[in-house]
């Protein structure tokens, strides 16, 4: 099973996939998210995004500023004020 993902600014949807896990840099400290994962709403620090495509693979990191972060039905859905 994988987690639907998608990464979102205010001018633009930046990604939209399937992925095993997501780790978000909440205010409150990282957490991590896998398909499955109970309904949440944080909001986000600056910080980094730690993607894993697979189980067992190496994080890609995007880097993010701001914003808030969703958990529900159709996945994770991370709004961030800025990507890059």
């Amino acid at each position: 099973m994988a987690l639907h993902f998608e990464l979102v600014t205010p001018a633009k949807l930046v990604r939209s996939e399937d992925v095993h896990m997501v780790v978000v840099p909440g205010t409150e400290g990282e957490f991590g998210v896998l398909e499955g994962h109970a309904p949440f709403m944080s909001t986000i620090a600056d910080g980094a995004l730690k993607v894993y495509r697979t189980d067992g693979a190496a994080p890609e990191e995007i880097r993010i500023t701001g914003g808030f972060a969703e958990v529900g039905d159709k996945g994770l859905t991370v709004l961030a004020e800025h990507v890059g």
